[in-house]
């Protein structure tokens, strides 16, 4: 009862991560069309894609860090994808001052 239990639960956080995928990829794409259709206009949106696109990383990576307890090269992966996670925070953080402080 307690392996169908377990089941069940990675069943449900995979459907998430899967939807978080979704909804998260079509936000930026869609993001990323209108930033680039009139630059100047919606250069407010960069920081929100660099933002999006950090959580994405991050999430998965912790994820994919939380299920891999013994695999070391689906760990390393994991852990140098909540790096760029990290990395693309940074770049939120500085596409937001370089837009507001200009």
């Amino acid at each position: 009862m307690a392996e169908n239990n377990k089941r069940r639960k990675v069943r449900s956080e995979s459907m998430a991560l899967d939807a978080m995928h979704i909804i998260i990829g079509i936000a930026v794409v869609v993001m990323a069309v209108i930033s680039f259709l009139d630059t100047e206009r919606y250069m407010f949106l960069f920081p929100a894609i660099f933002f999006l696109a950090a959580v994405l990383n991050l999430v998965t990576g912790k994820y994919w860090l939380s299920r891999t307890k013994r695999e070391r090269r689906r760990r390393t992966a994991a852990v140098f994808q909540m790096v760029f996670g990290t990395i693309l925070l940074i770049f939120t953080f500085l596409s937001a001052m370089s837009i507001w402080w200009r």
